[in-house]
């Protein structure tokens, strides 16, 4: 690319961020020789370029008024929507910038891709209202950003809301219609259990965006990944929507062996709910951004584990070939059971996986932390290739995450809707017949459940355990649900941990997808 055509775009752009809006003379040189438009198979080269050389963990120090900000400070500090880029296309999408500060120290480059020429925006202090932090005067020219996020028309024909935000790590959430931010995904994750050595954080350090013609159905992110063990490309295309989807291509560098890599991976809160009580004086009955994992097995199965907030780390694992899909879910969209007014924990989108291709052998991982508040994102789960990969690789593969609503129509059959635990009681009597019996009661509805609730006699329950024994089982219709509830007694010594499953089956008819459960006898 010649000079003149570097200057022409970053002048048109520098009019983008003033007016905003870029003159379509200004982006255009008569003399200039044919460009080759920037593409994904770039920022793979760049990848491939960036894995042959060690990873730089050096970090700049952030200017002084910006190191000791603290949440609010920083909150503070608002983009101008004034300024949005993107609004001289007519396209649907506006573009804004994250400032640095904060959590969020790491500069990265934000790029728009116009004619297939990329230019990186200019950081400039005129682009951001510092309300009381009053700093903007202290601030370099240089300075960059901490990330980006994208609005649109989302949730009405008049009004830009946002749309998604990647800012932090490789961090980045987005939204469908009606819904509030809670769960998180991520551009990889690598040893969350935690097994050998810390979890490392890869980050996406330059971003390239394409600008959307009018009447644009999407938009397109590229990005570029680095980290200590490997380097990547990635190419976001965005489709917002009632069910927002995004389609993820990836392309993989490693630096070294990795074992615990994490594809697709998502990242959530869970505190609290129905079926593990924490909330203390809290008058909320649950709090938490996703309540369960759902995973469409290889061989069509559908495993429903509901979430918990466990005393120590816990990592379960279900092993797969070609899963078609797996997410994190908000599953309860009942007002009544959160009664927050302000976190609005029954709009929070779920994230569902469903990879391109085959992903051959692996398994789910869900890891579950221990946490005291509901501040901190306590819950991942992702896909583990079976074999390590190896430095040398080139590594690609492709998903589609969408933002899930109320998710009813995901499966044919039952689900799941409600768990609950509780000592198991002789008949009429207050007292534990047995304190190393657990009593668990599922509640399955939707499905074909309705059709057997006039013969409740043909509705069987088939449970089992890894480890101790099941003493007990009965089903019963529940019409407050439309469906049946399975109650099992299981039998475990203090101490042990043990896996559980049940299902409902009318003969040798599965009715509902599977429950399954981690339980250590206190």
């Amino acid at each position: 690319m010649t000079d003149i055509t570097r200057r022409s775009a970053l002048a048109a752009l520098s009019a983008a961020v003033a007016a905003p809006s870029i003159p379509a003379a200004m982006a255009q040189q008569s003399a200039a020789p044919p460009l080759i438009p920037f593409r994904f198979e770039d920022v793979v080269r760049r990848a491939r370029d960036l894995a042959t050389t060690p990873f730089d963990a050096t970090v700049p120090p952030l200017p002084e008024p910006l190191q000791n900000l603290d949440y609010d400070s920083y909150r503070d500090i608002r983009f101008r929507p004034d300024r949005a880029l993107l609004a001289s296309t007519g396209s649907p999408f506006r573009l804004q910038l994250f400032h640095l500060g904060f959590l969020y120290n790491r500069p990265i480059t934000v790029n728009v891709i116009r004619d297939g020429v990329p230019t990186p925006i200019p950081y400039q202090p005129q682009l951001f209202e510092y309300g009381r932090t009053k700093i903007e005067r202290q601030l370099p020219v240089n300075l960059g950003f901490a990330g980006f996020r994208i609005h649109n028309l989302l949730n009405n024909p008049k009004v830009f809301d946002e749309l998604v935000a990647f800012l932090g790590a490789s961090y980045f959430r987005f939204l469908g219609r009606d819904q509030r931010y809670g769960l998180s995904a991520r551009g990889l994750a690598i040893n969350v259990a935690g097994r050998d050595e810390p979890e490392e954080f890869p980050v996406f350090r330059e971003f390239w965006i394409e600008i959307p013609p009018a009447g644009a159905e999407r938009i397109t992110v590229l990005a570029l990944l680095d980290s200590r063990s490997v380097s990547g490309a990635y190419r976001f295309d965005i489709y917002p929507g009632t069910e927002t989807v995004v389609d993820v291509a990836v392309t993989l560098f490693p630096r070294r062996q990795i074992q615990g890599v994490g594809l697709a991976p998502l990242t959530s809160m869970y505190y609290s709910g129905e079926n593990e009580r924490r909330t203390g004086d809290d008058f909320r009955l649950e709090v938490h951004d996703s309540d369960g994992l759902l995973i469409h097995s290889g061989t069509g199965e559908w495993i429903w584990r509901p979430i918990r907030n466990p005393a120590t780390k816990t990592i379960q694992a279900f092993t797969d070939n070609n899963p078609r899909g797996f997410g994190l879910m908000q599953r309860d969209r009942n007002f009544d059971n959160y009664q927050d007014l302000e976190a609005h924990y029954h709009m929070r989108p779920s994230y569902w996986v469903e990879p391109t291709g085959n992903w051959g052998d692996g398994r789910i991982e869900l890891v579950e932390i221990p946490t005291a508040a509901e501040v901190h994102d306590n819950v991942v789960a992702y896909w583990m290739p079976r074999q390590p990969v190896e430095p040398g690789q080139e590594v690609t593969y492709g998903y589609r995450i969408r933002s899930v609503g109320s998710g009813e129509g995901m499966h044919p059959g039952g689900k799941v809707i409600s768990t609950y635990q509780a000592p198991a009681r002789a008949s009429g009597s207050a007292d534990p017949a047995d304190r190393t019996v657990r009593r668990f009661l599922v509640d399955f509805a939707g499905g074909n459940l309705s059709y057997y609730l006039s013969d409740p006699a043909l509705v069987q329950v088939v449970p089992s355990m890894s480890a101790g024994q099941i003493v007990g089982t009965f089903v019963v219709p529940n019409e407050h649900t439309g469906g049946f509830r399975a109650a099992i007694d299981l039998k475990l010594e203090p101490g042990q941990s043990a896996d559980l499953r049940a299902y409902l089956r009318s003969g040798d008819k599965a009715l509902t997808e599977t429950w399954t459960y981690r339980w250590t006898a206190s």
